[in-house]
């Protein structure tokens, strides 16, 4: 599939960087590879502490692949504190591994991977709708998007692949450790009164409280925070932006190719 480099949309032309992306990895590999990938690579995992004060936050998602196993990677980034939506980069492609729980970050890096590369604003951290460390191997796509990018991200999924928690009270602020055996590798927090927690991770170059406290910060009345909401609304074609929404066409092996010739 042949690039097409017509759209996206920007209200930034200040900061013109090309992201690079890191070749750590080949990406078609058997299951049995990636998930002992995995365990080599979560031990490069940093968990402390790096992000300071933040002037852009980025949120990235992807949609489901539709009929003709078409999916759309996005990433959005956001002016903070006020989060006025300064970028929007959207690429479609074919995932070009297949399904297995657990390891759907070599399925959807990819597609999320080649829409950072369009970015022109380079952002100081990520919120990724998705696990970081509370992931059987401790390696969800946020983790393995932090190494990809050399970025601080923070894992916020709707759900819980891994580990338990005490219930929560009703009201939004709500918050409980998600644990693992004897290890804490989550929290559990209600970001909304009566609503679903969502469930907070580390995923590269920040600990628990911050990623905590900037899940809280980058809330706008909804669940999700407001990056990793605009980025889902994005990848599934319905964020209103006032510019062209057109994708760029690209085959996600491709531009991962042309990322490893540059690095």
């Amino acid at each position: 599939m042949a690039w097409n480099r017509e759209v996206v949309t920007s209200r930034e032309r200040n900061y013109n960087f090309d992201m690079m992306v890191r070749s750590l990895h080949e990406w078609q590999i058997s299951s049995s590879w990636a998930k002992a990938l995995q365990l080599d690579l979560a031990a490069s995992i940093s968990r402390n502490n790096e992000v300071g004060d933040h002037q852009f936050i980025a949120g990235v998602d992807i949609s489901a692949a539709d009929s003709r196993g078409i999916a759309r990677g996005a990433v959005v980034v956001l002016r903070y504190p006020g989060m006025e939506l300064v970028e929007t980069r959207v690429v479609e492609g074919r995932p070009g591994f297949p399904y297995f729980p657990g390891l759907l970050s070599f399925r959807e890096s990819p597609l999320i991977l080649a829409a950072c590369r369009e970015q022109e604003i380079n952002p100081d951290l990520f919120i990724v709708d998705g696990q970081g460390i509370a992931h059987p191997r401790r390696l969800g796509i946020a983790s393995h998007l932090g190494l990809l990018l050399d970025a601080p991200t923070i894992g916020c999924a709707k759900s819980i692949l891994r580990g338990k928690h005490e219930p929560l009270d009703r009201e939004a602020g709500s918050r409980a450790p998600l644990m693992d055996g004897g290890e804490i590798i989550g929290a559990a927090l209600r970001t909304r009164d009566d609503v679903s927690p969502v469930f907070v991770s580390i995923g590269h170059r920040v600990d628990l409280e911050a990623a905590v406290f900037w899940v809280k910060a980058c809330g706008r009345g909804y669940r999700l925070p407001e990056p990793a909401r605009l980025a889902h609304l994005a990848a599934g074609g319905k964020l209103q932006t006032g510019g062209d929404p057109s994708p760029i066409r690209a085959h996600p092996g491709k531009i991962l190719k042309e990322a490893e010739c540059r690095n």
